[in-house]
């Protein structure tokens, strides 16, 4: 499957391309950016997480975009929506999960909202699901807070990879 690209105001969401896995590999070690989700990762571990975002396009038919700053090109996250089997206490069956991660550089410039916007809506039209989910870290207010402004809820309370966890869901409309 070809990855859709997605354009907003200020971002182009596409499928990854190798020349953003330097950018990618740096914000994945990046202690700042891995506060909320454990300690930095290796090359070696980024590599496998970058390739798996273009793989779950091919097989499930939807996954991450790189997410674009038009005015620079620069890569700087990604955001869409995974089928990552997580070993959690609830069963979320086979919906989708949303995601972002983005660098810390662009932190507090609405791109998280932006490209969550976007890829949300695309979803919205082309995934026959009853609800998409996510899973952020207790700690992770920012991300909780973004969740809601997309129209996620609270679900249930888990633990995931040994650190307290909220699972948040929303309906299709």
């Amino acid at each position: 499957m070809t990855v859709p690209v997605l354009e907003t105001e200020r971002l182009i969401l596409r499928g990854h391309r190798l020349a953003d896995f330097p950018a990618y590999a740096a914000m994945w070690a990046d202690p700042v950016f891995m506060r909320h989700m454990g300690p930095p990762r290796s090359e070696e571990e980024s590599w496998g997480r970058f390739l798996r975002n273009e793989g779950m396009w091919s097989l499930v038919g939807y996954g991450l975009w790189a997410v674009e700053e038009k005015a620079s090109g620069a890569f700087v996250g990604d955001c869409g929506f995974m089928w990552n089997r997580r070993e959690l206490p609830i069963d979320c069956g086979d919906l989708p999960e949303v995601g972002w991660t983005f660098a810390a550089a662009v932190h507090g410039k609405g791109v998280g909202s932006e490209a969550s916007r976007a890829a949300i809506a695309w979803a919205d039209k082309r995934l026959d699901m009853p609800k998409t989910w996510c899973l952020i870290a207790e700690s992770n207010q920012v991300s909780q807070r973004l969740a809601a402004r997309m129209g996620y809820r609270e679900s249930a309370r888990v633990t995931h990879l040994d650190r307290p966890a909220l699972v948040l869901t929303r309906e299709r409309p």
